[in-house]
């Protein structure tokens, strides 16, 4: 499967917790406690999505 790029859009919550978000991939969240579970935890996410989409 060719290489896709998304925009993912991260934030803080009042509890300190990141979470990541994918505009374009309705329903395709994430959270966690740092930036770098966070981005192995998006990078599943999108993977789940596309291939359910």
């Amino acid at each position: 499967m060719p290489k896709r790029k998304f925009t993912v859009v991260i934030e803080k919550d009042e509890d300190g917790k990141y979470i990541a978000s994918v505009p374009a991939l309705p329903g395709c969240h994430t959270q966690a406690d740092n930036l770098n579970d966070l981005e192995e935890r998006i990078q599943e996410a999108i993977e789940l999505c596309m291939e359910v989409c």
